[in-house]
């Protein structure tokens, strides 16, 4: 809200109190004195004040606009503060709810409440008035408390929406590029890593061939191990895996890595913690296995140290290497393409650090990155303990402040009645309720039993306490209680199922799953009309017995009519109430969740096509180059072998030049299978989601195309489907069957992905199985698809 908003309220509080004191007396001919006219207009010129800054200091406006008008109801007439004491207090608590945290609100109220309390105990006792107004005035600010807290939750839900679809966006727009450059980066560092090792291993047999004829033999099988080792790694370059079973820890690979270079015949030290997986122990191997190439490429003989210390705040790593001896020879010198400190850049940015990389004061080089520490969950910041002790202090003086004129003077007479007012009755009752209301959320069942409970006590309050007010008053005060109930949660009154789904032939599922929190499925009507059956059945027989125990001339079935029909409508209206704004919360989930799961396939889409695009060039130039380098290789060629893979080199060298050239139109980007598990993974983790795909051994690189397609769909529709949950997606192969096993979805049961899912699965007459909590069991069969595929050809 802008400024002007601040002093619209405050504005439009004081017409209407103008309009109630002194518009409504004058009106009658009754003219207040001048002095009670300048008292009215200094209150009201405080609590405007107040008002217009209350998003600045809510607090201290709670306080002061209740301290002015608790000053300035002494000497005015009854009325003169009606508006400002009751819709003035209100809207600055509104906003204390709004802008602070829950314990503070809820803190604010009840200092309130019971300063109220004390102040009517300390100037009329206990029984010489009923106190329902001191109830109602509680039950006023418990209603604006909670309005303000659910704004709040309601604002904070919403800009949490907004942040994740902005990220999502984001990611969309970025993810293509991302693989891109990772495909980059990966060829240039494996292929430059290990195409190098050979071109420097074969010049340095060549070189000692006379003196050393052994080298050369060992050289050749280092190339043929080499170049099939390029193979392996370049097919996983095309088709990284979301997750393999059994890889290796970051530091068994960055202790490999040392052990490969010492191999070479590098003097390399390393001391190295262990790191854990992820983007830090990523760039942490990447970087070192630049600094080591360079170095064998540069700096033949050098002895270098690597370090990599991994803190709370930070990990270090550092790559520092000493002048190459005298008379090396640099046989690598002139293979680099001029990428390696942008890539290394780019590996440390990307996890979030920096790298820096120059010459040292002995001769030598040195390669030092800052990467992030140990992750730390982002939780809401809350307030230290001593504050919060500071604030239940501060609120405890100004509650006892009411009670400082009953302890300094005695009072000289003293109510001699003995029995307690309806009110503390009424209260009782009051702050029950208020309780069931706050355990609906964790148990709707609970709760509602003892709303209705606590309705059949009103009438005895009213009797014991001899109450003498309005009659229907305090049943009205019971049934708001729970119509609040049904308005807030209206899908938590259903009574929840036990069956577990059905296993369904042909694509088919029974989804006998029961109504989980946040599914869209709402609970069953049967569940909804027994609450409000329930509900008018108490109310009713507690307005009755209320109006019977008073007395009436009506005859009784009159009383028991107007009750029903009046706790009918009330009852039916508060539901309807709840049921639209159920539907309205579901629309928009709805509504974002489909926003994500668009932009997700379109980001997973245009990225699957540059990896496409990439590898269709990789099969063409490297692998071929590689190829032909272990053949000669093989043959005894060693000259042979170094050229291929210098030739190998170069043609990398191109493709990386080539890559970013022509894009491939969307009417032509091809459609994502299992192999862009990887993508789909890391677009959904951008958005927040802890995602954990697992690809069994037995799972082929290569399935049926129909399979390969429906497979990734369905894994597609599942893990896009939204929600917070963790979610774990697991494939695997057992007798010809492909099944995929998720678990953490639990909007996989809403009628929109249940149809989705169960179109993919019936094409190929597979079973699709649904469980309690979110879990999902899909079979497709292989043997179908291929029947299919034979068919078509």
């Amino acid at each position: 809200m802008n400024r002007t908003d601040d002093r619209l309220f405050p504005v439009l509080l004081i017409c209407a109190q103008a309009v109630v004191w002194p518009g409504a007396p004058m009106v009658r001919g009754a003219v207040p004195p001048a002095s009670a006219l300048l008292v009215a207009a200094l209150v009201a010129g405080v609590v405007t004040a107040a008002l217009a800054l209350r998003r600045t200091r809510p607090v201290a406006t709670l306080v002061v606009v209740a301290a002015a008008c608790a000053v300035g109801a002494g000497p005015l007439p009854a009325g003169a503060m009606a508006v400002l004491g009751t819709a003035g207090v209100a809207l600055a608590l509104f906003t204390v709810a709004t802008e602070h945290d829950a314990f503070t609100a809820v803190l604010c109220v009840v200092a309130l409440a019971v300063w109220q309390l004390l102040q009517e105990i300390s100037l009329h006792g206990l029984s010489d008035r009923d106190g329902l107004d001191l109830v109602l005035t509680a039950l006023l600010y418990a209603a604006v408390c909670g309005a303000g807290l659910l704004v709040r939750r309601t604002r904070r839900a919403r800009r949490a929406a907004e942040q994740l679809l902005k990220r999502a966006e984001s990611e969309r727009q970025r993810l293509p590029a991302v693989e891109r450059r990772r495909m980059e980066r990966e060829l240039h560092d494996i292929s430059a890593h290990h195409l190098t090792a050979v071109v420097v291993t074969a010049g340095a047999a060549l070189g000692l061939r006379d003196r050393r004829p052994e080298l050369a033999e060992e050289a050749l099988e280092f190339a043929v191990g080499t170049g099939r080792e390029v193979t392996r790694a370049l097919g996983a370059v095309r088709a990284p895996a979301p997750s393999r079973e059994d890889v290796p820890s970051p530091e068994e690979r960055l202790l490999d890595l040392v052990a490969g270079f010492r191999r070479l015949d590098q003097r390399v030290d390393c001391e190295i913690d262990p790191l854990p997986d992820g983007a830090v122990a990523e760039a942490a191997y990447g970087i070192v296995r630049e600094a080591l190439t360079n170095v064998a490429r540069y700096a033949p003989g050098a002895h270098t140290r690597v370090l990599c210390r991994y803190g709370d705040t930070r990990t270090d790593v550092v790559v520092t290497s000493t002048p190459p001896p005298a008379g090396a020879v640099a046989h690598g010198a002139g293979l680099g393409g001029g990428r390696g400190q942008g890539f290394l850049r780019s590996r440390a940015r990307e996890a979030g650090g920096t790298v820096h990389s120059g010459p040292t004061a002995e001769g030598g080089w040195e390669v030092r990155a800052v990467l992030p520490g140990r992750t730390v969950t982002t939780v809401e910041p809350s307030a230290p303990r001593t504050y919060r002790v500071a604030q239940v202090v501060a609120a405890a003086g100004l509650v006892l402040q009411p009670l400082l004129p009953v302890l300094v003077i005695r009072a000289e007479e003293t109510s001699s009645a003995t029995r307690v007012s309806a009110g503390v009755f009424f209260a009782l009752l009051a702050a029950g309720q208020a309780v069931a209301l706050l355990w609906l959320r964790r148990a709707p069942r609970t709760a509602y039993g003892m709303l209705l409970g606590l309705a059949l006590l009103w009438p005895v309050a009213m009797a014991v306490g001899n109450y003498g007010g309005p009659l229907l008053l305090p049943p009205a005060l019971s049934l708001l209680a729970t119509c609040a109930a049904l308005a807030m949660e209206p899908t938590r009154t259903a009574t929840p199922g036990k069956g577990r789904g059905a296993v369904s032939k042909c694509g088919s599922a029974a989804m006998g799953v029961p109504h989980e929190r946040g599914s869209d499925r709402p609970p069953p009507p049967r569940g909804h009309v027994t609450t409000v059956l329930l509900m008018v059945l108490v109310h009713a027989a507690a307005a009755t017995i209320a109006v019977l125990d008073r007395g009436t001339a009506a005859p009784v079935w009159t009383v028991v009519a107007g009750t029903t029909v009046g706790a009918t409508l009330t009852g039916t209206a508060a539901h309807l109430a709840g049921r639209r704004r159920t539907r309205r919360r579901q629309a928009d989930r709805r509504a974002h969740d489909e926003r994500l799961a668009a932009w997700t396939e379109e980001a997973v889409r245009d990225a699957w096509t540059e990896r496409r695009r990439i590898a269709a060039g990789l099969e063409t130039t490297v692998l071929a180059r590689t190829a032909d380098m272990v053949t000669e290789a093989e043959a005894g060629r060693l000259d042979a072998a170094a050229n291929r893979a210098r030739e190998a080199l170069a043609a990398m060298r191109t493709l990386l030049d080539t890559v970013r050239e022509g894009e491939t139109g969307a009417e032509l980007r091809p459609q994502p299978t299992l192999q862009a598990l990887d993508l789909l993974a890391h677009q959904l983790r951008a958005t927040g989601r802890d995602i954990e795909i697992r690809l069994t051994d037995r799972v082929p690189e290569r399935l049926p195309t129909a399979v390969d397609l429906a497979a990734y769909r369905v894994a597609e529709t599942l893990l896009a489907a939204g929600g917070e949950e963790p979610a774990m997606l697991e494939l695997d192969l057992d007798d010809d069957t492909l099944t995929l096993t998720a678990t953490g979805v639990p909007r996989a049961a809403d009628s929109a992905v249940r149809e989705r899912l169960t179109t993919r699965v019936a094409v190929l007459g597979g079973t699709l199985t649904t469980g309690p909590q979110g879990t999902v069991h899909l079979r497709l069969p292989l043997a179908v698809a291929q029947d299919n595929e034979e068919r078509h050809r």
